[in-house]
């Protein structure tokens, strides 16, 4: 079912209900998912990010990779979410943050399964004011916000440092086949360590220096989703990383 992504309203919306079923099960198509500054720590554990350019803002944006097929979510197990961090991007789910006249607004998606009039947590109490679930979203929502501000400043000082490359990842197939997946970039170690001390400083002041070693630390989860390809329709047999300069050894299960 598509999306519709509408203003919440309190008289629209009093009777309005989120189911609480925690299976993530609307991820199970997206082989990608957007992360924030905030959240790179937990992720690198399990996932993993990278940087891509969207090609009609020519934005770049830092992604959690969920899988390396379009279309296949590998932490989808059975219709459950299988692993211990959740990207916020995926956790906010049916609402979101918009623009909204001239200020951010919180949006809900209609056409949810999740949502209904009958069964999960009310929105609004009956003197229209936010629930207490509502109200743990709004914060959640508003977290989030902030925290995608703080990535487009380190994505921008990334730019600006020109410490992105561009890589490709080399797909071997358990049945032979190979395929090479383009248009994502990644941090480079070598020109990161080739900044002079008050760039190094800057970055550590800012709070961008543990992101930064995050993502890095990140792309050993490419293991991970040669592990968890096993599972579905086209198995894995290797993943290798190549960036512009110097490549990687194969990343095998």
């Amino acid at each position: 079912m598509t999306t519709n992504y509408i203003p919440l309203d309190k008289d629209k919306h009093k009777d309005l209900r989120v189911n609480l079923k925690h299976d993530f099960s609307h991820t199970k198509d997206a082989h990608l998912a957007a992360a924030s500054l905030r959240e790179y720590a937990q992720l690198a554990s399990t996932m993993p990010i990278v940087f891509v350019q969207d090609p009609k803002t020519n934005a770049t944006h830092s992604i959690a990779m969920l899988g390396t097929e379009q279309g296949v979510n590998m932490f989808m197990t059975d219709g459950k979410w299988n692993a211990h961090t959740v990207p916020l991007n995926i956790q906010r789910y049916p609402f979101d943050v918009r623009p909204d006249g001239d200020k951010l607004g919180v949006f809900i998606d209609e056409n949810s399964e999740l949502v209904g009039t009958k069964e999960g947590e009310l929105l609004f109490t009956e003197a229209g004011e936010p629930s207490p679930y509502l109200q743990n979203r709004q914060q959640l929502l508003s977290d989030l916000a902030n925290s995608e501000m703080a990535t487009q400043r380190f994505v921008a000082k990334l730019i600006e440092l020109d410490l992105l490359d561009a890589i490709t990842l080399r797909v071997q197939y358990a049945n032979g086949q190979q395929r090479n997946i383009n248009g994502m970039k990644c941090i480079s170690e070598k020109r990161l360590h080739a900044l002079d001390d008050a760039k190094i400083l800057e970055l550590h002041k800012a709070g961008f220096l543990g992101a930064i070693y995050a993502v890095m630390m990140s792309l050993g989860q490419l293991n991970r989703l040669v592990q968890l390809s096993a599972a579905t329709a086209t198995p894995i047999q290797s993943l290798q990383l190549k960036l512009e300069e110097t490549a990687k050894e194969p990343a095998t299960a």
